[in-house]
């Protein structure tokens, strides 16, 4: 049986049956299933944590992973024994989602992709601040199917509550600047840049350095522009292969202004998306989006999950950087 499986997951894997797989002790059926197997396999490590920590399970699975098995690693939190600690075993999803990477096709291997997501904040004083709806959802999904493709990725974030992918570099931000900063600093070691963060174009011009109380009455906040990140990537493309990705959110005269934005910028695509629908804009799970190359194509995509839509957008860009070479 094992030998038709094209991957098997041991979760939970303790320290006694890491010790037997990884000196091929075959003694019983999971025992004898995992040595005579042919497909991957993925070990999920559980237990206590000076088990651990020990010498030797640590050489095991330094032994195992010698030997081509992908080993998790173990998360912190409540273990079986009642402590705190290093040992517990991944979240179920963490654990799927290393099995999707494992399986996948790996069509994008090679490729360096920097990803930008979410929304960026600026400081109106240490209490509050403005910002955006960006939830970081589609930035996200677009890194980690990117990731499980195969690519080398890296994601600069804004805050947001949702967990990193695997396999992902994650630079986190707060600011237009520190994005700005993030993302030219990494820019040109990568052959695809996907901007899918929502970047504030406007920061307080003034900001307090303790809170500012109701007594003090404002009446106005003075604003300044901040830096254009995608245009100054536009500017910076050179004679090197690479491909440079926007996203359009807008709420009217979609189509208009997205073009404006992929020509003013020196886009080779453009993402375009009605924000103002409840079941494709912020914060959603879904999207439906037009995209607009750069010879002027259009392609319509409808509603789906964001997770669906962020495959048919890398579909896009391998096509189009396989046409680049």
């Amino acid at each position: 049986m094992s030998q038709e499986a094209d991957l098997i997951i041991i979760a939970p894997a303790t320290a006694n049956f890491i010790g037997k797989i990884a000196h091929g002790i075959a003694d019983d059926f999971l025992s004898t299933s995992i040595v005579a197997a042919t497909g991957k396999i993925l070990v999920c490590p559980s237990m206590n944590s000076r088990m651990l920590s020990n010498p030797a399970v640590q050489e095991n699975i330094t032994l195992l992973r010698k030997r081509g098995y992908t080993v998790m690693a173990p998360q912190e939190g409540e273990l079986a024994c009642g402590e705190r600690g290093v040992g517990r075993l991944p979240e179920p999803e963490q654990i799927l989602e290393q099995a999707r990477i494992l399986l996948s096709e790996h069509d994008l291997s090679g490729m360096k992709v920097l990803v930008t997501a979410g929304a960026t904040v600026e400081p109106i004083d240490p209490v509050r601040y403005i910002t955006n709806r960006s939830s970081g959802k589609m930035g996200y999904a677009l890194a980690r199917a990117a990731a499980l493709r195969g690519a080398e990725v890296m994601l600069v974030s804004g805050p947001t509550s949702l967990n990193p992918p695997r396999n992902v570099k994650v630079f986190r931000v707060k600011t237009a600047a520190e994005m700005r900063d993030a993302v030219l600093g990494h820019h040109a070691e990568c052959d695809v840049v996907i901007k899918a963060a929502a970047v504030l174009d406007y920061k307080p011009r003034r900001q307090s350095k303790t809170k500012i109380k109701k007594l003090e009455e404002i009446q106005s906040l003075e604003l300044v522009r901040n830096p254009d990140i995608l245009a100054e990537l536009g500017r910076r493309r050179s004679g090197k292969r690479s491909l440079l990705v926007g996203f359009a959110a807008e709420t009217h005269d979609l189509m208009s202004n997205a073009r404006e934005k992929l020509r003013k910028k020196n886009l080779d695509m453009i993402i375009a998306n009605d924000v103002s629908r409840e079941d494709a804009g912020f914060e959603s799970d879904t999207n439906a989006v037009k995209i607009i190359h750069r010879d002027g194509r259009v392609e319509e995509l409808p509603l789906m999950t964001k997770e669906n839509l962020a495959d048919r957008i890398l579909d896009r860009v391998k096509k189009l950087w396989k046409e680049t070479a």
